[in-house]
Protein backbone atom coordinates (compact mmCIF):
# COMPACT_ATOMS: atom_id res chain seq x y z
CA UNK A 1 0.00 0.00 0.00
CA UNK A 2 1.20 3.24 -0.59
CA UNK A 3 2.72 5.26 2.25
CA UNK A 4 1.66 8.47 1.15
CA UNK A 5 0.01 8.85 4.40
CA UNK A 6 3.59 9.33 6.26
CA UNK A 7 3.88 12.97 4.55
CA UNK A 8 6.03 15.81 6.12
CA UNK A 9 3.12 17.67 6.92
CA UNK A 10 1.16 14.99 8.62
CA UNK A 11 4.23 14.34 10.75
CA UNK A 12 4.27 18.76 11.46
CA UNK A 13 0.71 18.19 12.07
CA UNK A 14 1.89 15.60 15.03
CA UNK A 15 4.39 18.03 16.18
CA UNK A 16 1.59 20.04 17.24
CA UNK A 17 -0.41 17.62 18.90
CA UNK A 18 1.96 16.38 20.84
CA UNK A 19 3.94 20.11 21.84
CA UNK A 20 0.14 21.11 22.73
CA UNK A 21 -0.55 17.70 24.69
CA UNK A 22 3.48 16.95 26.01
CA UNK A 23 3.18 18.68 29.52
CA UNK A 24 -0.42 16.94 30.42
CA UNK A 25 -0.28 14.27 32.58
CA UNK A 26 -2.15 11.00 30.97
CA UNK A 27 -1.13 12.93 27.46
CA UNK A 28 -0.02 9.49 25.31
CA UNK A 29 -4.16 8.58 24.58
CA UNK A 30 -5.45 11.95 23.61
CA UNK A 31 -2.01 12.40 21.08
CA UNK A 32 -2.37 8.58 20.32
CA UNK A 33 -5.69 9.94 19.22
CA UNK A 34 -4.98 12.60 16.82
CA UNK A 35 -2.05 10.92 15.21
CA UNK A 36 -4.67 8.09 14.40
CA UNK A 37 -6.93 10.94 13.02
CA UNK A 38 -4.11 12.66 11.02
CA UNK A 39 -2.46 9.57 9.58
CA UNK A 40 -5.25 7.13 9.42
CA UNK A 41 -3.58 4.46 11.77
CA UNK A 42 -0.66 4.11 14.47
CA UNK A 43 1.98 2.32 11.94
CA UNK A 44 5.40 1.59 13.25
CA UNK A 45 6.32 5.24 12.00
CA UNK A 46 4.58 6.77 14.12
CA UNK A 47 4.69 5.30 17.00
CA UNK A 48 8.56 5.87 16.68
CA UNK A 49 8.08 9.80 16.40
CA UNK A 50 5.64 9.79 19.62
CA UNK A 51 7.95 7.78 21.75
CA UNK A 52 10.92 10.29 20.39
CA UNK A 53 9.01 13.31 21.06
CA UNK A 54 7.49 12.97 24.32
CA UNK A 55 9.93 9.86 25.63
CA UNK A 56 7.35 6.97 26.21
CA UNK A 57 9.38 3.85 25.32
CA UNK A 58 8.20 2.36 21.52
CA UNK A 59 7.19 -1.36 23.47
CA UNK A 60 4.70 0.69 26.05
CA UNK A 61 3.04 2.73 22.90
CA UNK A 62 2.94 -0.06 20.97
CA UNK A 63 1.39 -2.41 24.17
CA UNK A 64 -1.64 0.65 24.36
CA UNK A 65 -2.10 0.76 20.56
CA UNK A 66 -2.72 -3.07 20.31
CA UNK A 67 -4.65 -3.25 23.31
CA UNK A 68 -6.92 -1.05 22.69
CA UNK A 69 -9.78 -1.98 19.52
CA UNK A 70 -10.25 1.55 18.67
CA UNK A 71 -6.32 1.28 16.99
CA UNK A 72 -5.61 0.28 13.94
CA UNK A 73 -1.62 -0.77 12.96
CA UNK A 74 -2.49 -0.32 9.03
CA UNK A 75 -4.77 2.32 7.07
CA UNK A 76 -7.97 1.45 6.10
CA UNK A 77 -9.53 1.32 2.78
CA UNK A 78 -11.50 4.08 1.68
CA UNK A 79 -14.30 1.96 1.97
CA UNK A 80 -14.59 0.11 4.95
CA UNK A 81 -16.70 -3.06 4.66
CA UNK A 82 -18.07 -4.56 7.76
CA UNK A 83 -19.59 -8.20 8.48
CA UNK A 84 -22.01 -8.79 12.09
CA UNK A 85 -20.71 -11.95 12.71
CA UNK A 86 -23.55 -11.40 15.70
CA UNK A 87 -25.68 -14.29 16.80
CA UNK A 88 -28.67 -13.61 14.43
CA UNK A 89 -26.78 -12.49 11.39
CA UNK A 90 -24.49 -15.60 11.76
CA UNK A 91 -27.19 -18.20 12.21
CA UNK A 92 -28.83 -16.63 8.81
CA UNK A 93 -25.35 -17.10 7.12
CA UNK A 94 -23.21 -13.93 7.10
CA UNK A 95 -20.18 -16.14 6.95
CA UNK A 96 -20.84 -16.74 3.50
CA UNK A 97 -21.45 -13.16 3.30
CA UNK A 98 -18.01 -12.98 4.31
CA UNK A 99 -16.34 -15.42 2.23
CA UNK A 100 -18.18 -13.88 -1.37
CA UNK A 101 -16.91 -9.86 -0.11
CA UNK A 102 -13.77 -11.89 0.42
CA UNK A 103 -13.68 -13.80 -3.37
CA UNK A 104 -14.70 -10.49 -5.07
CA UNK A 105 -12.60 -7.96 -3.07
CA UNK A 106 -9.79 -10.26 -2.40
CA UNK A 107 -9.21 -9.20 0.71
CA UNK A 108 -9.26 -11.20 3.75
CA UNK A 109 -11.31 -9.98 7.46
CA UNK A 110 -8.77 -7.19 8.79
CA UNK A 111 -7.12 -6.94 6.14
CA UNK A 112 -6.93 -3.79 3.27
CA UNK A 113 -6.41 -4.64 -0.28
CA UNK A 114 -3.63 -3.44 -2.03
CA UNK A 115 -4.89 -0.62 -4.05
CA UNK A 116 -6.56 1.17 -0.57
CA UNK A 117 -10.05 0.67 -1.83
CA UNK A 118 -11.20 -1.89 0.30
CA UNK A 119 -10.98 -3.34 4.05
CA UNK A 120 -12.72 -5.51 5.58
CA UNK A 121 -14.14 -6.26 9.22
CA UNK A 122 -15.75 -9.16 10.99
CA UNK A 123 -18.36 -7.14 13.25
CA UNK A 124 -20.06 -8.27 16.15
CA UNK A 125 -23.75 -7.21 16.88
CA UNK A 126 -24.49 -3.58 15.42
CA UNK A 127 -28.38 -3.67 16.36
CA UNK A 128 -29.95 -4.39 13.86
CA UNK A 129 -31.01 -7.82 14.43
CA UNK A 130 -34.03 -7.86 12.48
CA UNK A 131 -32.71 -7.44 9.40
CA UNK A 132 -29.93 -10.65 9.98
CA UNK A 133 -27.72 -10.37 7.95
CA UNK A 134 -26.39 -7.19 8.01
CA UNK A 135 -23.15 -5.92 5.90
CA UNK A 136 -21.99 -2.37 6.30
CA UNK A 137 -20.17 -0.51 3.90
CA UNK A 138 -19.27 3.19 5.90
CA UNK A 139 -21.82 4.75 7.29
CA UNK A 140 -24.40 2.62 4.47
CA UNK A 141 -26.31 -0.19 5.99
CA UNK A 142 -27.44 -3.67 3.80
CA UNK A 143 -29.85 -5.92 5.18
CA UNK A 144 -31.40 -9.35 4.81
CA UNK A 145 -28.71 -10.15 2.86
CA UNK A 146 -28.22 -13.38 0.21
CA UNK A 147 -24.70 -14.05 -1.36
CA UNK A 148 -26.38 -12.96 -4.62
CA UNK A 149 -26.74 -9.62 -3.54
CA UNK A 150 -23.14 -8.96 -2.80
CA UNK A 151 -21.92 -8.03 -6.42
CA UNK A 152 -24.14 -5.59 -6.99
CA UNK A 153 -23.43 -4.34 -3.06
CA UNK A 154 -19.51 -4.13 -4.49
CA UNK A 155 -20.13 -2.41 -7.66
CA UNK A 156 -21.87 0.35 -6.22
CA UNK A 157 -17.75 1.32 -4.84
Amino acid sequence: MDKGYLSNENFVRLDDVIEEHKEKRGALMPVLHEAQKIFGCLSLEVQQKISEKMSVPLSEIYGVVTFYSQFTLEPKGKYTIGVCLGTACYVRGSQAIVDKVTELTGVEVGKTSPDGKFSLEATRCIGACGLAPVLTVNEEVYGRLTVEDIPGILAKY
